[in-house]
């Protein structure tokens, strides 16, 4: 059963049977936004880019984006880049896999960020979403809209982080601007 996030809500990332994920998915999906013009309405490709910024008490340790598409441990990887979105359909346009028992101890925090390399603001994006996924069964756990309309270029999404033995997520879609994760770390910091 998926449960719709709302801003700042965290979820644990447990089986429905009570045992721990083992691999789940964290999806992105978008289109880009009808602009009505003097000959009709159209839409401009929209390029938005999700990483993942692995921390370890609070310092980045590694960055999974669409130019380094594996965590240096092999925990954590980005299935590649989608330049126009929309190709799902209502399904990822991309994706972020993380194998959770594989994340080394030393990680205490993965965050997801999305971001317009191209500058497109929020504002010609549509349909815009996160979830999260157990890759093992493909059930959708988590969804989470991601709010459009904004003159930001980027979204902090959400985050998972550890919790005792397992993972919780944490859903933060806080705006940002940036056309990089690395723009974005000043604004990462403090949902840390």
């Amino acid at each position: 059963m998926t449960v719709n996030m709302t801003k700042g809500q965290a979820i644990s990332l447990q089986k429905a049977d009570g045992g721990t994920l083992t691999a789940v998915r964290m999806g992105l999906g978008w289109q880009a936004a009808k602009r009505r013009g003097l000959f009709g309405s159209r839409t401009r490709e929209i390029d938005l880019d999700a990483s993942a910024v692995l921390f370890a008490d609070k310092q980045p340790v590694d960055v999974v984006f669409f130019r380094h598409l594996q965590s240096d441990d092999g925990s954590v990887r980005h299935t590649g880049d989608n330049l126009v979105g929309g190709v799902g359909q209502g399904g990822d346009d991309e994706a972020i896999l993380v194998d959770l028992q594989r994340v080394p101890v030393h990680i205490d925090q993965i965050v997801f960020t999305v971001n317009s390399f191209t500058g497109q603001t929020f504002q010609e994006v549509q349909n815009a979403f996160c979830r999260i996924v157990d890759e093992t069964n493909g059930q959708e756990l988590a969804r989470y809209t991601l709010d459009g309309g904004g003159q930001y270029t980027a979204q902090i999404m959400a985050k998972v982080s550890r919790a005792g033995a397992g993972w919780q997520m944490t859903a933060l879609g806080n705006p940002a601007n940036g056309r990089t994760f690395q723009d974005l770390m000043p604004a990462i910091l403090p949902h840390l």
